[in-house]
């Protein structure tokens, strides 16, 4: 039986700056009586002006304090804009930064990625902390809550496993009575903790999954993600002129959207849900009263094509040096390798010689280190600047219509799908 909770996630698109965020507000005075649960991201790109502070921190070529000093100064600005003076936010503000200050005096004994959950993480608590005050300032009661005391999770730094057990302990002990009492709960997304207490986050984008994870451990009524399109869409209208918004989707087609680079909606978002048949909006914040799509069990109905595009793919090919079949023992070394690297294999494809695989350029230096040791065992071919185009229940007209100006470097066809790693034909070579 549902407790009648509705968790809601705002992403970075719709706190980006002042005016968005008395947009949020504007959406929440709807609900202010309902049992909800709202996670936030950073605001719009600070989680990228972090990652360029954990950058300067390693290569030392610009001061990474006067880069964070900006963020800081950009919170208290947009403070300012919403809400004037406010001694109890700027100290806020202060408490989060501080020890962040404090990593980057030092040296990084324990590595890049620890270092940078540490500093990234810090635009989640900025923007909940700005969010939860604007929201007092409005009468809208609220509680802020530290997502890293509720989340556990394993010491795995910037795709951190979640510990359900722990978890699910610490949203029944803390979580239902703050809901009962304080109005909206206000948490971030995309970080947790470690059993040692160590700030982890889970993994790019990850405040889908976070907004999945409460509503898991809370039997939610349903879960929304709040976005600046009007649904889920067959395609990017970033680069597709033609979209539809798709109204229905089942639980299993989310789930393979999303596994083959939809952006819309985080990949380890559909599992949670689906396991309590919790069911899920995508809704539009620029248009809060249109339906959005609805995610859920049991939904049987025709798909229109769905196009993912994925940029700034690697293939390899990889080859034995003997000329010698790749065998099974070749594969688990590669695949170890692959784990060891965390690199995801976007697609895969073998002959009597070689083995080929497409995977995201998402850490150029863990990649070039797996090409290294690749390269000890066998011989690497390494093409670069692809784009993996992915077409859910593809028509013919479709994958012609994507094939345009475009060089196959790899296809694969199972029932429903078609994959396409391309790159493009050089200009003069167009007909």
């Amino acid at each position: 039986m549902r407790k009648n909770i509705k968790v809601f996630k705002f992403g970075g698109a719709s706190v980006k700056d002042a005016d968005a965020i008395r947009n949020v507000a504007s959406i929440l005075k709807d609900y202010k009586k309902e049992r909800l649960l709202v996670v936030v991201s950073a605001m719009g790109k600070t989680t990228n002006a972090l990652e360029k502070v954990v950058h300067a921190f390693f290569d030392k070529k610009e001061n990474a304090k006067d880069l964070l000093k900006q963020i800081e100064i950009e919170h208290l600005e947009i403070s300012k804009e919403l809400f004037g003076e406010n001694l109890d936010y700027e100290k806020e503000v202060s408490k989060f930064v501080a020890p962040v200050n404090k990593l980057l005096q030092k040296e990084a004994i324990k590595g890049y990625d620890y270092i940078y959950d540490q500093v990234v993480s810090l635009g989640e608590l900025l923007s909940t902390k700005l969010i939860t005050t604007f929201l007092s300032s409005e009468k809208l009661p609220n509680y802020w809550l530290d997502a890293r005391k509720i989340i556990k999770t394993d010491n795995t730094y910037r795709e951190g496993n979640v510990n359900w057990k722990s978890t699910q302990k610490n949203v029944s002990r803390n979580v239902n009575s703050l809901l009962d009492v304080n109005g909206f709960v206000i948490t971030q997304g995309f970080i947790g903790s470690s059993e040692e207490k160590a700030t982890i986050t889970l993994g790019r984008e990850g405040s889908d999954f976070t907004a999945a994870i409460f509503s898991f451990c809370l039997d939610a009524e349903s879960m929304s993600i709040w976005k600046d399109v009007p649904g889920i869409l067959t395609g990017d209208p970033c680069l597709f002129k033609k979209v539809e918004k798709i109204d229905r989707l089942s639980y299993k087609e989310a789930i393979e959207m999303t596994y083959y680079g939809a952006k819309v909606i985080h990949p380890k978002t559909i599992k949670p849900l689906q396991n309590k048949t919790i069911p899920m909006y995508v809704k539009s914040f620029v248009d809060p009263a249109g339906e959005g799509t609805f995610i859920g069990a049991d939904v049987d109905t025709f798909y229109p094509p769905v196009v993912v595009v994925e940029k700034d793919q690697v293939m390899l090919q990889i080859s034995t040096k003997d000329f010698s079949f790749v065998a099974e023992h070749h594969l688990s070394f590669i695949f170890t390798l692959f784990t060891r690297y965390r690199t995801k294999v976007n697609m895969m494809q073998n002959t009597a010689i070689s083995f080929s695989v497409c995977v995201t350029v998402k850490d150029l230096d863990r990649l070039t280190k797996l090409i290294q040791e690749l390269k000890e065992t066998f011989n690497v071919v390494v093409e670069k600047h692809l784009e993996l185009v992915t077409i859910r229940h593809y028509h013919k007209s479709v994958i012609e219509q994507m094939k345009k100006h475009k060089i196959v470097m790899l296809e694969e066809r199972i029932r429903q799908t078609i994959q396409m790693v391309m790159k493009d034909v050089p200009v003069m070579e167009r007909k």
